[in-house]
């Protein structure tokens, strides 16, 4: 079966900034996203769990989505601009679709 080669942006976030990051990806026509809740987790500041949190702060949630590689650095741009003043990870991987118009 052929494939396609396609960037696969993973954001990781506090869920209070979910909503400024999926307004960020449809102005820039993203076609598509998947949010989901991060449980728990480590990094630099130690682990982390989402039991016992009251409210959305401090909650984390995964935000994926597959786009063009030509369209990368257009939604990487304003992206970082918004993260890089939150708690925030984001990364980009090679994935390979087999369905290449719905990206």
């Amino acid at each position: 079966m052929q494939t396609f080669l396609k960037k696969r942006i993973e954001i990781m976030v506090e869920a209070p900034l979910v909503a400024r990051v999926l307004a960020l990806l449809d102005e820039r026509n993203v076609t598509g996203y998947t949010v989901l809740p991060a449980i728990a987790g480590r990094g630099r500041g130690g682990s982390w769990h989402r039991d016992g949190l009251v409210g959305q702060a401090g909650a984390v949630v995964q935000i994926v989505s597959i786009v063009d590689e030509s369209r990368v650095d257009e939604v990487l741009e304003p992206l970082f601009a918004l993260v890089s003043r939150q708690i925030g990870i984001v990364s980009v991987c090679d994935v390979q679709v087999i369905r290449r118009d719905h990206f």
